[in-house]
């Protein structure tokens, strides 16, 4: 069986494309899990998996984490399938769109060799501003957003922080269905810091549906203006917010290598 995949990354947040029409195994969350662990597999915060064959819209894609979880959304995971795209040459032109989750994303490439690329990321919702969430014996002031998947951002100096209490805002019982968290520093009008963690992966060194809802948030809150540059540990995104709250991010990403996965990986 064909059981080639392709891995990418996007300021540090690396993801594992598996493309049916070279990939026979059935992706199943055990098999994803084995993908992406860090020491026994290739290693991956997520799995691309499309082009899809059987759906409407012919860029269509899932997005898996590291733990066999399927997420509504993934900024990075979007951005990556769209270089891969690319370099496959399943597209011809510069602007094309990319479907998930039954959403449609514009996807722009900003360069001749898709290393800059630029996606329409959707409207932020706003779920609680500035509001406190008690989690047991822990009060946290955050605002809930979602930007097609949920997040809980954090105003705060102290970013650390996110290694402790990440985990525990990820399966409070007011995330049924769990949520991503941000920490956010505010440098200037127009820069933050952010720390992420991130649903069914843990700690990890850049999200794009992160730092959009970061910038949401720090916009809202009159902390900055749009355009916003978003500084994570992997790297940096541009978010570019609108009136209306529709967001465009903008960042890079690097081919890393191709692989057939073994036998022995795939049982």
């Amino acid at each position: 069986m064909s059981a080639q995949f392709f891995k990418y990354q996007a300021a540090g947040n690396d993801m594992i494309v598996i493309d049916p029409a070279s990939f026979s195994p059935p992706l199943t969350a055990e098999l994803i899990q084995r993908v992406c662990a860090r020491h026994v597999g290739a290693g991956a915060d997520g799995i691309c998996y499309g082009p899809l064959p059987d759906r409407p819209h012919r860029f269509t894609m899932r997005f898996f984490n590291p733990d066999g979880s399927e997420a509504e959304k993934s900024g990075n995971g979007l951005r990556i399938f769209a270089r891969y795209l690319w370099d496959a040459g399943y597209v011809a032109g510069k602007s094309y769109a990319i479907s998930i989750n039954d959403e449609l994303v514009p996807v722009h490439v900003l360069d001749e060799t898709a290393e800059k690329i630029s996606l329409g990321m959707g409207r932020l919702f706003f779920d609680g501003v500035d509001e406190e969430l008690v989690i047991g014996a822990e009060r946290v002031r955050g605002t809930a957003v979602s930007i097609g998947n949920p997040h809980f951002v954090i105003i705060t100096d102290d970013l650390e922080e996110i290694h402790r209490i990440g985990p525990v805002i990820e399966n409070a019982p007011s995330f049924p269905n769990r949520t991503n968290v941000q920490m956010v520093r505010i440098i200037d009008n127009h820069t933050i810091q952010i720390e992420i963690w991130e649903r069914g992966a843990g700690y990890t060194l850049a999200s794009g549906t992160s730092a959009s809802a970061a910038t949401g948030t720090a916009v809202r809150l009159n902390h900055c203006q749009s355009p916003v540059e978003v500084r994570m540990a992997g790297g940096t995104a541009q978010v570019t917010i609108s009136d209306d709250w529709d967001v465009v991010l903008t960042g890079g990403v690097t081919a890393v290598y191709q692989a057939t996965l073994s036998p022995q990986t795939q049982q």
